[in-house]
């Protein structure tokens, strides 16, 4: 099954969404260094398009679905 059907799909309209997994993995690098989000490298995207990914992941449930699949 994998991790990916966990996540959004891209939207066919208006500004190109960020791919979910170079924004996962800079979520994960901030967490991983203790840095603050402003600090992530710029290779992961904009800080403020991790942060908000981060709270809308972790209030719609979506980390607790990638880990089932992950597990499965």
């Amino acid at each position: 099954m994998g991790v990916r059907p966990a996540l959004l799909p891209v939207s066919p309209r208006g500004r190109r969404r960020a791919d979910d997994r170079t924004v996962l993995n800079g979520i994960v690098w901030k967490f991983r260094t203790g840095t603050a989000w402003r600090d992530v490298p710029d290779r992961y995207g904009p800080w403020a398009t991790l942060h908000t990914r981060f709270r809308r992941w972790a209030l719609d449930g979506t980390f607790e679905q990638m880990l089932q699949a992950a597990q499965a």
